[in-house]
């Protein structure tokens, strides 16, 4: 049995996951908590055994406030509602919000302008796992030295790049129909058209209107593009573009190196491609641990095909045209003077993402957006700009800035149908934890190192640090995959944890285990040592 343990002297139990499934081993709480797995969760992985006896016995649930799906009455005024709630985006966090809604008793319908699944399913999370799925393998099967070490022998590994691209887009194609036939199954009324508050509750979709006794704004983001790029879609692209895989260029420059551009100079590199990146701060991996981005840049950038220049803004970016590379100006992040002009086949533009909230409607309700997000308080309701909060209307997801991560918006949104079905909740955010899925990959949850500090010196506390080598983790050491760190941040004092993070193989899979000991306010003093069994 491999194992990683991260020591800590006043502890007294243990944290264990084995074969990438996760447990908690502690003194059971007297609040138990209740998890369902019935008809609707796998309607979403495509199982639809349970899809008729669930269906039926969600329509059946009353709120325990005593509203049932079939009431239509309810609100101030007296007047009745076409829904008792309408959520406008059916990405994953308006379609989380939506299967919670319909479990809960509630007649939903969710509006969407473009496609179901928006972007984590259509060209995000899910598109770019298949090609990280592919670069992996590619990696594993071009590393002579890895093989022969289990005494292996492979030839030359090659790949076509249409049937790369295809397989991408075809479990984008596949996810996108198993979320839509969850909610039409399940009894959710899919609305097509780009949807718009037109007053309190109210929304607008096409030329219809509809009413609801509560809304939710799940809009979600699109790539941002700063001022001076040029987009063709061609040489000079976004992720959206680049998740189609329609080319493999010789030399791309990747412009940013946080998740979306760490991930994607992995696939580039295991496909053949030389990358450069370009960072505006002084370090790359920026929104990393320092310890943890140093180390991964040993392992994920050093040896590959990578370069890269810090402390630079790409000013101007022209694509390729008349038999001219594409043109990118760099020019020092301070100074602002011109340092060098780079001629690459392709640039991508990975320099995060921006909300999508225009021509929502919202100056209709006294609303403004702040740097495009839509304000909101801890329980997602809506602010306005003298600020105070709209009745019944609530944003989730990328739209409002919290935490752009697909998981996040659908959290936010189960949230936000406790609330308005009778019970309170509040989200913590620093429980939810973030993955970025290279080879090896990189997780965390909670604070950084330099965060943590700066919260002790503000509030006047200690910090503590307990950190283990995947050197000393016999199962990664069967895999030949030694490199990687584990590092759990806590106070001393009371054993709060504070943050986890983890480089090495299978960390997206361990960090879950540190996610539930945050969420559940799970202190170190119960614990003699934590420690990840794989």
């Amino acid at each position: 049995m491999a194992l990683i343990s991260l020591s800590s002297s006043s502890a007294s139990s243990i944290i264990t996951a084995r074969s990438n499934r996760t447990f908690i081993n502690s003194t059971t709480s007297s609040n138990s908590v209740n998890l369902r797995f019935c008809g609707l969760r796998r309607e979403v992985l495509g199982f639809s055994s349970l899809k008729q006896s669930c269906s039926s016995s969600i329509r059946q649930q009353h709120f325990s406030t005593k509203i049932s799906a079939s009431s239509s009455n309810g609100s101030a005024n007296g007047k009745g509602f076409d829904y008792d709630l309408v959520i406008i985006g059916a990405g994953v966090g308006g379609h989380g919000a939506a299967l919670h809604a319909v479990e809960k008793g509630l007649k939903t319908a969710i509006i969407e302008g473009d496609v179901v699944g928006g972007t984590c399913v259509n060209r995000g999370c899910v598109p770019s796992k298949a090609l990280l799925a592919v670069s992996g393998r590619m990696r594993e099967l071009q590393n002579e030295q890895h093989m022969k070490a289990f005494g292996l022998q492979v030839s030359a590994a090659s790949y076509d790049r249409q049937a790369v691209a295809d397989h991408a887009n075809n479990l984008a194609s596949k996810i996108r129909n198993n979320l839509t036939n969850s909610m039409k199954a399940l009894g959710v009324d899919i609305l097509t058209g780009y949807g718009s508050v037109v007053g309190p509750q109210k929304v607008k979709y096409g030329d219809n209107v509809i009413t609801a006794k509560n809304i939710i704004i799940a809009t979600g983001s699109v790539p941002f593009v700063p001022k001076g790029v040029e987009v063709d879609g061609k040489t000079v692209i976004t992720s959206d573009h680049a998740l189609k895989l329609e080319t493999v260029p010789d030399w791309i420059a990747i412009v940013g190196s946080g998740y979306i551009g760490l991930e994607f100079s992995d696939v580039y590199t295991a496909l053949g491609s030389e990358v450069t990146f370009i960072e505006a701060l002084d370090q790359l991996m920026p929104g990393f641990d320092p310890e943890i981005g140093k180390l991964a840049q040993r392992v994920l950038i050093n040896p590959r095909k990578i370069d890269y220049h810090v402390g630079v803004f790409a000013s101007k970016i022209t694509p390729a045209k008349d038999g001219k590379p594409v043109q990118i100006e760099l020019i020092d992040a301070k100074t602002k003077e011109h340092k060098e002009t780079l001629e690459v086949d392709a640039a991508l533009i990975a320099t995060g993402r921006a909300p999508f909230t225009k021509g929502l409607g919202l100056e209709n309700i006294n609303v403004e957006t702040q740097r495009g997000f839509v304000p909101v308080d801890e329980r997602m309701q809506v602010i306005d700009k003298d600020g105070k909060l709209v009745p019944n209307l609530y944003c989730i997801g990328d739209a409002n800035g919290k935490l752009m991560l697909a998981h996040a918006a659908s959290a936010q949104g189960i949230s936000v149908v406790e609330q308005v079905t009778g019970r309170d909740h509040v989200l913590n955010h620093l429980s939810i934890p973030a993955a970025c899925f290279t080879h090896p990959e990189i997780s965390f949850v909670g604070y950084t190192e330099p965060q943590a500090r700066e919260k002790a010196q503000k509030e006047g506390f200690e910090i503590s640090i307990a950190k283990t080598s995947f050197k000393a983790n016999t199962k990664a050491l069967a895999e030949n995959e030694g490199e990687g760190l584990a590092k759990l941040i806590y106070r001393p004092d009371n054993g709060e944890i504070l943050g986890v993070h983890i480089f090495g193989m299978h960390a997206a899979d361990l960090i879950h285990e540190a996610s539930n000991a945050i969420a559940l306010g799970t202190r170190i003093q119960k614990y003699s040592s934590i420690r990840i069994f794989y």
